[in-house]
């Protein structure tokens, strides 16, 4: 079944048409933006959707985690609506990250980074890969990616830790310092720097468009309590600073097994504590030109929501205002796919734009793409 041009427009505008994917129900009716913005679905069908990357001509190339597969997704008329969904790449390593950069496709899977040339003519008939990274960590815990060339034409590419909690580099079970980082290539000369360590989770960051420092999301560890740690929204200032883990949690607290005769002051504290379990995954700086002014540089962050708090948290896309390095607000953007008998229907994943300035919202619960537009209320 088509889901072409349902709406939300603004908050409270019924919607009567609910679309299944497999044992899920798109309800666009449930969802509330602030007023002059509405949320339609953009792409239907895209298995477990994850990072997605835009090319020069539009076509929006789409990750997955569990599912294995990259997806291409077409918008042939420009009318915000997919008619094309092609899988492209299937039997994949958790290809959850993936970017585009100089018109070459880049795919990360859990122990190497893929390249797959001209995209933007081969996007329907891929060919062989030619690997650029190999030997990265193997294990999956942890393991799938987010990936993203900065404004120095390095490639970003986090490790996460292969646990809940524990030590990583001389660590009794894992001794490996790639892991719980975030690291940059030079793919030509295959240089490897430390950009981030001590990060337990990274699946989504961006580039302050005004600064250039990079912010990135961090998933708190489980196992202490409904309500501690929180998640967290963070900011590297110089290259391979330490944010913590598996020592310290948002900025101040101890860990029970790892932190006893450590100093928090030793440590990066984040920008932003998020409540405990959110699950932040792919945060991204507004650049376009189609919505509010006040909306430049604002920065959304998908908050994938919980899987084990009592009380489920998160299942939102938040918008956080950054004002010299700090965040004044942080407030919701679009609610609604978490219900008041505590199920959800949806879990918003990452986030990009569009050329025309509207937001793209990958959904790998609902298997959807869906796409936010404005128009100034009247």
């Amino acid at each position: 079944m088509q889901f072409k041009h349902l709406k939300v427009v603004g908050m409270g505008l019924l919607v009567s048409q609910i679309l299944a994917f497999s044992v899920q129900a798109v309800s666009l009716d449930k969802l509330s933006l602030p007023a002059g913005y509405q949320i339609s679905v953009f792409a239907e069908s895209v298995k477990n959707a994850r990072q997605m990357a835009v090319s020069d001509n539009g076509i929006v190339i789409v990750g997955s985690r569990d599912a294995g597969l990259v997806h291409a997704v077409v918008d042939k008329d420009g009318d915000g609506y997919a008619e094309t969904v092609l899988k492209i790449a299937e039997g994949l390593n958790m290809p959850s990250g993936l970017t585009i950069h100089e018109g070459d496709l880049y795919v990360a899977e859990v122990s190497r980074i893929l390249k797959y040339s001209n995209i933007e003519k081969n996007y329907a008939t891929l060919g062989e890969p030619e690997v650029v990274i190999d030997g990265l960590p193997t294990e999956k815990h942890h393991g799938w990616k987010y990936i993203d060339f900065g404004p120095d034409n390095w490639l970003y590419v986090p490790v996460g830790a292969p646990c809940n909690i524990c030590e990583t580099n001389g660590g009794e079970k894992f001794d490996n310092p790639e892991y719980a980082s975030i690291l940059r290539f030079n793919i030509t000369t295959g240089e490897k720097q430390w950009v981030a360590k001590g990060v337990r989770n990274s699946v989504g960051f961006d580039w302050h468009p005004q600064t250039n420092k990079l912010w990135f999301s961090d998933n708190g560890r489980d196992m202490m309590g409904d309500d501690i740690p929180p998640c967290e929204i963070n900011e590297v200032e110089t290259l391979g600073q330490h944010f913590g883990y598996p020592y310290f949690h948002a900025g101040t607290i101890a860990d029970p097994e790892f932190g006893t005769d450590k100093k928090s002051t030793d440590y990066v504290a984040p920008k932003l504590n998020l409540m405990a379990h959110v699950a932040p995954l792919g945060i991204h700086f507004y650049q376009g030109k189609m919505f509010a002014p006040e909306m430049q540089n604002r920065l959304f962050v998908a908050e994938h929501g919980s899987w084990n708090r009592t009380q489920k948290s998160g299942y939102k896309v938040m918008m956080a205002n950054i004002v010299d390095g700090k965040v004044t607000s942080y407030d919701p953007f679009i609610t609604g796919w978490l219900e008041a008998d505590n199920s959800a229907w949806g879990r918003p994943a990452a986030i990009t734009s569009l050329a025309d300035g509207s937001l793209l919202i990958a959904d790998d619960f609902a298997n959807v793409i869906y796409r936010v537009s404005y128009q100034k209320p009247e």
